[in-house]
Parts: structure tokens; sequence; C-alpha cells
């Protein structure tokens, strides 16, 4: 009787520890305070915030975890600090809805972040100067709603008299602000700014912010029975007959389609490359990154459709680590834009191993995406002295492909504001230098040869 007593109690203990729910905090405000203790309050406790039976352990720096056994189906729930005064919020400090998980009563781990603190905001704009809001509240009257503009300007624009393409860009809160972003920024106006050291001639970016829980309606003209959408057509059409006049209309700009494109990721990537088929008379050049191709099905059937505009040109990017089938996903595209219109050296995908769903990886890919949507010659370097090199960075070392002899030349490192940080002679195709002191980011690489400047760019990370 004994031995049955204590194998029930074992298997009772065995069941409860297979049937608990772990969530582990992968990362923190950097503004917490120091020595902070985080707790968990819901639905599971009665949203208490600071119940000591739902605090959070540390076990590692800046990861926090926590395992108990919910009831089954949906749990609400938000993390403190031990008061609704210290309550979780967006980076910026700001308000944001309960969090839901669905519990099965299986053993299940989840992986959470927490991007700040509500009330707390300390973190500095890294905005450049050349980037203004043109508007908090522009009317999009297709949807009968409003919606913020950002605006890119060229370093030149207010002082000479040229006109510029543009670049019509989505979810312009994560372009060009940590501030204002949701998990790190595009740096859209360090790199463009850059380029503009490098001598590439500029572009106009117009910013259009996501509508929060309208983002996914917005971003897509078919519906998904899940997610939403449906919405895509009218927010299209706002760009064509709405903001593009205007910005027209009040800005230096090259109008016709070989000088307007459109770019965007994820959803935003989606929408791009509609809108690039849609209407090909106005974007000439769609940059797609990481784009939700599998939200509908009908995303591959446009193309076959509408047909492609032979002349439009695609350029699309995928990571290996962003999971589902993304790669998949954007060849897939890639060979049915090919197959019903577009000229095959008019769509460019690239697929990269460290690849992921996240602001870092597009912001290192778009000087390239630019560069090729563009192809604008550049003022005071000849186009033989642009890309004449590679160069790839490697630890320590910056390594350089080229046919032209460089060694025993100079090379200069120059950030975004012109500054040369970093020189050095280049022996056997290769300079070494202390990256540990310098930031991650696009810089110019000259490559000094006599009163020749040959120059590329490379981004540090």
């Amino acid at each position: 009787m004994m031995r049955l007593i204590i194998f029930l109690f074992i298997l009772m203990i065995s069941f409860s520890a297979q049937t608990q729910l772990t969530i582990k905090l992968n990362k923190i405000p950097f503004d917490t305070p120091e020595n902070a203790t985080i707790f968990i309050a819901g639905t599971m406790n009665n949203w208490n915030p600071g119940n000591t039976n739902f605090k959070l352990t540390k076990d590692s720096f800046d990861t926090y975890r926590i395992t108990f056994t919910p009831a089954i189906g949906n749990i609400k729930f938000k993390f403190t600090r031990g008061s609704w005064e210290t309550v979780e919020g967006t980076a910026q400090g700001g308000y944001i809805p309960d969090r839901i998980l669905n519990y099965s009563g299986q053993p299940k781990i989840v992986e959470l972040t927490i991007a700040g603190w509500e009330g707390v905001n300390n973190i500095v704009s890294t905005a450049s100067p050349q980037v203004s809001i043109l508007s908090d509240s522009f009317q999009i009257p297709q949807l009968n709603r409003k919606r913020k503009i950002w605006v890119y300007l060229p370093k030149d624009y207010h002082t000479a008299q040229s006109r510029y393409p543009v670049l019509y860009m989505h979810d312009a809160q994560n372009l060009f602000d940590i501030k204002t972003s949701f998990s790190g920024e595009w740096r859209i106006d360090e790199s463009l700014d850059s380029m503009n050291i490098a001598g590439d001639p500029g572009c106009i970016v117009i910013g259009i912010e996501n509508g929060g829980s309208l983002r996914l309606n917005e971003y897509s003209p078919w519906v998904n029975t899940q997610y939403g959408g449906g919405e895509g057509d009218e927010y299209t059409a706002f760009i064509v007959e709405t903001l593009k006049p205007y910005i027209d209309a009040n800005f230096r700009t090259l109008t016709d389609n070989e000088n307007t494109g459109i770019m965007g990721s994820s959803m935003g990537g989606l929408i791009s490359t509609y809108a690039g088929i849609a209407y090909p008379e106005v974007f000439g050049k769609v940059g797609a990154f990481s784009s939700a191709y599998w939200f509908s099905e009908e995303s591959y059937l446009q193309p076959v459709n509408t047909k492609v505009n032979e002349e439009s040109y695609f350029y699309m990017i995928a990571g290996a680590q962003e999971g589902g089938n993304q790669v998949g996903d954007m060849d897939r595209m890639a060979s049915v834009l090919k197959s019903n219109g577009a000229k095959t050296i008019n769509v460019n995908a690239n697929s990269h191993l460290d690849g992921k769903h996240s602001e870092w990886y597009w912001a290192r890919e778009f000087p390239k995406a630019y560069k090729w949507m563009f192809e604008k010659k550049t003022s005071g370097v000849s186009e033989e002295q642009i890309n004449s090199f590679k160069v790839y960075q490697a630890e320590q070392s910056l390594f350089f492909v080229t046919d032209i002899d460089i060694d025993k030349n100079v090379v200069d490192l120059i950030d975004l504001n012109g500054n040369v940080i970093f020189s050095g002679f280049i022996n056997n195709h290769q300079v070494e230098l202390n990256s540990d002191y310098l930031f991650d980011g696009l810089y110019v690489v000259r490559i000094r040869s006599g009163r020749i400047g040959h120059v590329n760019l490379i981004y540090l990370r």
C-alpha cells in the first residue's frame, strides 16, 4: 500500500511538472533600475502587480524567468516592477495593451522582451538634421483617417536647385529615429548622408507611419481570415492619388516612375510589391525586404493576373534566420515576377545566412538596395572610381578585392559627418584596424592613389 501511495505521489509531481508554463524574459529596458524586481500580473493572480508568488527569478545577466501552472485558455498579463506605477510600456514610455497568451495545458516555454516602462523615455533622438515631420495628421481621404508623415531631404536640398528622386517608405516610426522605433531603426538618414559623402546626388524619402492596430489591414489588399487585411487598395491609392501629388507640388522632385520607388519590410514589403505591380507607371523601383508573402496566396497570383511591367525593378532580400519559409517565399515571388513580364536582370533577389526579421538586418542591406534601385551617377567622382573595389570586414581587418594596384596606398575610413576617423596603409590587399573604437554603422572607405580617390561603402558591426 505504501509503495502505491509513493508511486501515485511521484506520478502526481511528474504530471504537474510537465504541465507548467515557463515565461522567459530575454531583454529588459536599459534604463531598468539596478537590482529591480520584476513581477508578472494578470488573470492568473487577480492582477496583483507585486504578488511575491509571481516574482521572476534572475538567472543570468538581464535574463529573467518564471514557471507556474495557469488555467487552460487565454491568459492576460503584464510585467511590472511591483506596482501599476511601474508597469511595462512602449520603448517611448507609452501605454501598451494587455499581453495575451494561449495555454493549452501542455508544457510550454515562451520567450519575451520588455520594450520599456510606462512614463519613462530616456532615449535620445538619432534623427539627422535632414529629417523633419511633414505633418502630424496628414489626411487619408481614401480611408477617412489621418497619419503622421516624415520627410528626409538631401544635405544640399536648400542650397542647390536640383530635383531629386523620391522613395516612399512604410513604418516611418522605425526608419530614422531610435526614439520612435519599436525595436531599432533602419538608419535611412545616416546611410543616405554617408552615401552623399561618397558622391551620391541624393534622394528624398517620404516615410508614412503605420496605423498601429490598423497596420495589417492597410498593408494588404487581400483578407487573411486570421489576421485581417483588405485595405491595401485604399492605402496604395492614398500614396498615388493624394500623397505623391502633394509631394511633387511642394518639393523639387523627379516625378517619373524611373525616379520613384517604394520600399518596406515584412507587411511593408508585401504592399510595396503590390503597389509596384498595380501602379508601374508610378513606381518603377520596388524594395521588398523580408516580405510577408505568406499573408495571402493572392500575392503570387497578382503578377499572373496583372502582368508585370518589364521596365520595373524589384530588389528583394530575405534571411535564413527569420523563421518560416522566408527565403523560399522570396525565391518563389522572384520566379513568378520573371515568368510574368519582369526582365530577369530587373529582379534582384538576395538571401543572407545571418539575416533576421529585424531592423538591424534591413538597415545593413538598405544601402545596397538603394544603390541598385536608383543607380545614379555621382557628382565629383567618376563612375569608374565608385565600386572599383569590394571591401569586407573580418575581425580587426578590412580585406579588399580589386583589379587595381592598391598595395602601399592609404585607405581612409570616413564617418557620416565627413570626418576621417581612421587612416592606414594597405598591405597584401588588407589593412588592420581597431574596430573597438568604431560605432556600428555605415562608413565610406576611400583608397587614395595619387590624386585619384576610389570609394565604396561598408557597414561595420
